[in-house]
């Protein structure tokens, strides 16, 4: 993720990155779907995918414990 990334998801609600997360999840379920099936072309899309829904969960927490 570039910086101005990182800046975007830091000023989002806890809310919107709840969302963004679950969204994130249920793709990455799909895309390991994929993967055992055969379908899958570009294996890293997984490894980003997995970083970014954990980079999103852990600015979540920071939000939570904050307040």
């Amino acid at each position: 993720m570039k910086k101005k990334e990182l800046q975007e998801l830091k000023s989002k609600t806890a809310g919107d990155l709840a969302h963004l997360a679950r969204e994130g999840s249920e793709k990455l379920r799909a895309l390991k779907f994929d993967l055992s099936a055969g379908r899958v072309k570009n294996v890293n899309e997984i490894r980003a995918l997995r970083k970014n829904v954990a980079r999103m969960q852990t600015f979540i927490k920071q939000t939570k414990n904050e307040k």
